[in-house]
């Protein structure tokens, strides 16, 4: 299989981690708000692609800060 570059890194981990983490959460929050009788894979599906589409963008704007608070807050 071939492989990204190096330099993509820093788009492919954010991309990554929130398709898992939306995809996770939403289907948590879909099912604790709506129960397993009334949940359909269409509605989760819906609520999760919304959740991806602010999350991503979300998350490329907030990683920098996020790694320059941990650089503060842990000891290298």
């Amino acid at each position: 299989m071939p492989r990204l570059p190096a330099k993509t890194a820093g788009l492919v981990m954010p991309l990554l981690l929130s398709i898992m983490m939306t995809c996770i959460v939403s289907l948590v929050s879909t099912l604790s708000s709506l129960g397993w009788p009334a949940f359909t894979f269409s509605g989760w599906l819906s609520a999760w692609g919304l959740s991806w589409v602010i999350a991503f963008p979300t998350l490329l704007l907030v990683l920098p800060m996020v790694k320059k608070l941990t650089s503060y807050l842990v000891h290298a």
